[in-house]
């Protein structure tokens, strides 16, 4: 169940829509990073990976604000203040960057995230917390792929698709973590108003009707 380039601008034009009437700090850099597509969150998480300096997976309020210029975010500098102060809860003048990024998901109910870990699970047949091409054979078919049915692309090609389907533009390392595959549902997620709807589109995609 992943977005179709179509999906994927009309996504992205109805966050940017949300974004000219939010107020709320949080919410705006949330909808300044689906305003990119279901990959927002994730390409704001590289950026914050380059300028965590120390690796420490924490960032203090200098490589807080070099992580949202470099990606982009516009953002006033009072509302990034806003932003910063309010997870730094402890005071520390530094933030946690997952729990960061864990608020900065849209929120979703617990049977969404039920459903997309027993979605995870699935491919993940290695149990080893990462996708890859090897999980997806025999798991994910691709016989109704439009471009295998043509013989445009083998199996591999299309398993490839659907794991840089997962990967931001510009760094395509063929794995899909438990994390990125959170990030990129939570935002499809988002476009989705009723939990049954979600729930049954997540089991017809990846066969889950008998879990």
């Amino acid at each position: 169940m992943a977005l179709s380039q179509r999906d994927e601008e009309e996504f992205k034009q109805r966050s940017a829509q949300k974004l000219k009437h939010a107020t709320d700090p949080v919410e705006r850099l949330r909808l300044v990073c689906l305003s990119r597509g279901a990959q927002g969150i994730k390409g704001l998480a590289r950026c914050f990976r380059i300028y965590d300096d120390d690796g420490n997976k924490k960032l203090d309020y200098r490589e807080f604000v070099n992580g949202l210029n470099d990606y982009g975010v516009m953002l006033s500098k009072e509302e990034m203040q806003a932003v910063f102060t309010r997870f730094d809860r402890d005071k520390s003048t530094t933030i946690d960057f997952d729990e960061f990024l864990e608020n900065l998901r849209p929120p979703m109910s617990d049977r969404r995230k039920q459903i997309i870990g027993l979605a995870f699970g699935k491919l993940d047949k290695t149990g080893d917390g990462k996708i890859t091409a090897a999980d997806l054979k025999g798991v994910y078919n691709v016989k109704h792929h439009k471009k295998y049915l043509n013989g445009e692309w083998t199996e591999d090609r299309c398993l490839r698709e659907f794991l840089d389907t997962f990967d931001s533009k510009d760094n395509k390392d063929g794995l899909i973590t438990k994390e990125e595959f959170l990030n990129y549902y939570s935002a499809i997620s988002a476009s989705i108003d009723q939990d049954p709807y979600f729930d049954l589109m997540m089991r017809n995609a990846y066969g889950l009707n008998n879990l």
